[in-house]
């Protein structure tokens, strides 16, 4: 009699398991179908995408290395000790890269060509640092499928803005 109360225990938990399971997978292909919906709309004036992000020595370090941007003010704490902003500081093109990763993968996505972009760099960015980029659209012509992006990246602990510009963008599907 054990036994059995036991199978029939076993035969519950597992047909709870499943059901769980069945309900996760019908969640997620839910999730993912509205990903994809919002992936493959249109973009209109006004939309904006955001995206926090922080760069590590090491990373600022291997852009050095990639790009051949030695300058000490990037790498060297002694060197910019002696500067007015006391600690290393990041590339610029480091941290306005996170916008060609966005525009490229994520909004308006794949697809997407890279028209221009003007920056400013308003004040230095540093490693260990919470930052949140903010790209907005400004305008949209269906015409010729581009688009002209605000683009920003703001210091999330000041709330100063570091970096910003325009970026000019190009894709048949999304604009």
């Amino acid at each position: 009699m054990l036994v059995f109360t036991i199978q029939l225990l076993f035969i519950f938990l597992l047909s709870v398991v499943i059901s769980i399971k069945s309900l996760f997978i019908s969640y997620n292909s839910l999730i993912l179908k509205n990903c994809t919906l919002i992936l493959n709309q249109m973009i209109e004036v006004g939309q904006q995408y955001h995206e926090k992000f922080m760069f590590t020595q090491a990373e600022v370090n291997e852009f050095a290395r990639i790009t051949g941007d030695i300058n000490p003010i990037h790498l060297d704490e002694a060197y910019a000790a002696q500067t007015p902003f006391k600690k290393p500081i990041m590339h610029g093109m480091l941290g306005a890269g996170l916008f060609s990763r966005v525009f490229g993968i994520k909004f308006p996505g794949e697809g997407t060509i890279y028209l221009s972009q003007q920056l400013d760099f308003k004040r230095p960015m540093f490693v260990d640092v919470m930052y949140e980029a903010v790209i907005t659209v400004k305008e949209v012509n269906r015409e010729k499928h581009t688009a002209l992006f605000t683009t920003e990246i703001i210091d999330e602990a000041t709330g100063k803005i570091c970096t910003s510009g325009e970026a000019q963008l190009m894709n048949k599907e999304k604009i």
